[in-house]
């Protein structure tokens, strides 16, 4: 069996400061995670950006610069840049970072969906910043649009011209079938590697049963052409991931997904979550790839490659 990729999903654009005080939004702190997530087992990290004044998810190139040069430098991690940056950005906007930095792999979600975040803001709290609440409860009227037009472009703009790779977020099953068509089209070559994203309501639900119905269509459309790994939100994180390992898969986790380590705690760090899942993953009898392995598996172009200085 291959060794397990992990993947850690730093902070993401969906949860607010006033949600968790470990959430990072500062550039030093986004760094601080990363790499110590990294130096935890972490493969593959996963990064968006927020304007450090206010924690705003931000797609502004400087934003990304202020963390990535001393995230590089510190460890060997993959770099994986968001495509996706935030539902209520513009494709234009959620690409900046990525055509500046030329990272390794970039992720790409493949399918427009209903994106809705308006039930996180029932719970009572203590809003820290103006915009936390609204962002969130208008999303009861957010479509996340990724059109074949839109994701051709990705391709064509991140995949062809700048050498990365994917990491293809699947929210339902017509996403499989997109990517396949994409595949046929001879805009991605082998491995694909998918991540199935269960848990955001507008996609599919944390279902084990969902998951393996997932892997076996997989299995029917891309053969031995791809390695897939799962993330679940909130709660589901670990059983989820549990079940990928079941499966054979690869696991993402990170305060991006979900912000606890157990019932009723709020996790203090990303890396506090990949230790989780590495223990996991060894008591399995598997054994976490290391970011030079990754890079073999994922056919990547290299570190040497990117452009995080720019």
């Amino acid at each position: 069996m291959k060794k397990t990729i992990i993947t850690c999903a730093i902070t993401g654009s969906i949860h607010t400061p006033s949600m968790s005080p470990y959430l990072p939004y500062r550039s030093d702190d986004i760094a601080d995670q990363a790499i110590e997530a990294a130096a935890g087992g972490a493969t593959i990290l996963h990064l968006h950006a927020r304007d450090p004044e206010d924690g705003r998810p931000s797609g502004d190139p400087d934003h990304y610069a202020a963390f990535l040069p001393k995230i590089t430098q510190a460890c060997d991690a993959v770099v994986n840049l968001t495509t996706g940056g935030s539902a209520i950005m513009t494709l234009e906007d959620r690409l900046r970072a990525a055509v500046r930095f030329c990272p390794e792999m970039c992720s790409l979600n493949m399918g427009t969906m209903n994106f809705a975040l308006y039930p996180m803001a029932e719970k009572p709290r203590d809003w820290r910043f103006e915009w936390e609440e609204p962002f969130l409860r208008a999303s009861d009227d957010l479509v996340f649009k990724n059109t074949p037009r839109d994701i051709a472009g990705v391709l064509n703009l991140m995949g062809r011209e700048r050498g990365a790779r994917f990491e293809f977020e699947c929210y339902d099953i017509g996403h499989l079938y997109m990517l396949r068509h994409f595949a046929d089209r001879g805009l991605v070559e082998p491995p694909y590697f998918i991540q199935f994203v269960f848990g955001v309501l507008g996609g599919m639900g944390p279902d084990a049963d969902t998951l393996d119905h997932m892997v076996d269509l997989a299995d029917k459309l891309f053969g031995d052409d791809y390695m897939f790994s799962v993330l679940a939100a909130g709660r589901h994180q670990i059983p989820m991931a549990t079940r990928s390992l079941e499966r054979g898969g690869h696991v993402r986790v990170g305060l991006e997904d979900n912000l606890m380590i157990a019932r009723g705690e709020l996790a203090r760090s990303n890396a506090q979550q990949v230790t989780q899942i590495r223990h996991i993953i060894e008591d399995m009898g598997r054994e976490v790839a290391s970011p030079e392995e990754a890079r073999a598996m994922l056919a990547l172009k290299g570190a040497d490659k990117i452009a995080v200085g720019a």
